[in-house]
């Protein structure tokens, strides 16, 4: 039995780790911003872990492993590295499969980083997630320790958390929903991409807590085959087409115009506009990745499992805007909400691009 600290662990990923170590025997204590009922073996303590007032008493604590699902600003993480390693035998560090720059072959961990291979100035100046990622991974290979796991996972998928290219939910399927235009990009669409179920990863990262061979060590933890958004989107489709008893409407826009409906240039430009292949040899070692959920069937799931009960995080109603505007469509003004909403989607709809 270990005890086992997860910071921010109610995503994707973390719910199934929780229980999955949980279910094996370990005590896991989970931050969340939300109260959580504890359970057996699972405490959930509500804070922010983020503030120091709050995580640095959980620190004093003895701790086999933590695992950190935060998403840090570099400067911040680098303040945090010494406590976060101090305080246990085993910190497992989520960083992302989008610190790769492009390769012809299947990614594996040696593969070059966008941060040591970029030569583009204006991208390498910022802190953006990839890069961020990246610098926070070589904070912990210059700490002078080694009782670290660096984890690099892709584009991971649950009932909860369904992306398209670099749309979530909430910029997609609410449109569907709703009865109109799913907006997307005909040149990410023809990109491969790897999409993982969201209990597979977390499968991976259980198997790597408390393994002495994983100090040190960076793995990615991806399904081996591969897809493109086209086909992503169909599954999809099929799943909505079943449930509205009509075929979605979909419209493919040029880059230029997509750019202007969702404004994440360098995750487009550094990510999904590139090929995602991955070589899984690595993790094999401690997770069966041949018994990796198939897409076709977990994902459609994944999607008919949260029309059974929709509940959408926040809409961004200037891209709604945006997108409406691309379409010629209109949202019904009951849904904005409050007057602020529905003004900025006003705006942006009639007025301004």
């Amino acid at each position: 039995m270990k005890n086992i600290l997860v910071l921010g662990g109610t995503g994707a990923m973390g719910k199934h780790l929780v229980q999955l170590l949980a279910e094996r025997g370990d005590r896991v204590c989970v931050t969340t911003r939300a109260r959580r009922d504890s359970s057996a073996n699972v405490e959930y303590i509500q804070g922010n872990a983020r503030v120091d007032s709050f995580l640095e008493p959980l620190l004093e604590r003895e701790w086999d492993a933590i695992v950190d699902f935060m998403v840090y600003s570099t400067p911040i993480f680098r303040q945090r590295v010494p406590k976060l390693l101090g305080a246990t035998g085993q910190y497992v560090f989520l960083s992302s499969a989008r610190v790769y720059a492009n390769s012809l072959t299947p990614i594996q961990e040696e593969s070059p980083r966008l941060l040591d291979s970029s030569s583009d100035s204006e991208f390498l100046d910022t802190d953006e997630y990839s890069l961020a990622k990246a610098r926070q991974e070589d904070l912990l290979k210059q700490s002078g320790k080694k009782n670290w796991t660096i984890i690099r996972p892709y584009i991971t998928y649950s009932e909860q958390r369904l992306q398209l290219g670099v749309l979530e939910k909430e910029a997609w399927l609410y449109r569907s929903l709703q009865g109109r235009t799913i907006v997307f990009s005909e040149d990410i669409a023809n990109k491969l991409t790897t999409l993982t179920y969201g209990l597979d990863v977390a499968g991976g990262i259980a198997g790597l807590i408390g393994e002495h061979g994983a100090l040190g060590e960076v793995y990615h933890i991806t399904h081996g085959d591969s897809h493109s958004w086209c086909h992503v989107l169909d599954v999809y489709l099929k799943v909505l087409e079943k449930h509205l008893g009509r075929p979605p409407t979909v419209t493919l826009l040029d880059m230029e115009r997509f750019l202007r409906c969702k404004r994440a240039k360098y995750q487009v430009k550094y990510d999904r506009m590139f090929d995602r292949t991955f070589d899984n040899t690595k993790i094999a070692q401690y997770v069966h990745v041949n018994n990796f959920q198939p897409l076709e069937h977990r994902l459609a799931r994944c999607l008919e499992k949260f029309l059974e009960k929709p509940e959408f995080l926040a809409i961004d109603w200037h891209t709604e805007a945006i997108m409406d505007r691309c379409c010629g469509e209109v949202a019904s003004l009951r849904e904005p909400g409050p007057w602020k909403q529905k003004f900025k989607y006003l705006f942006y709809r009639f007025f301004k691009i």
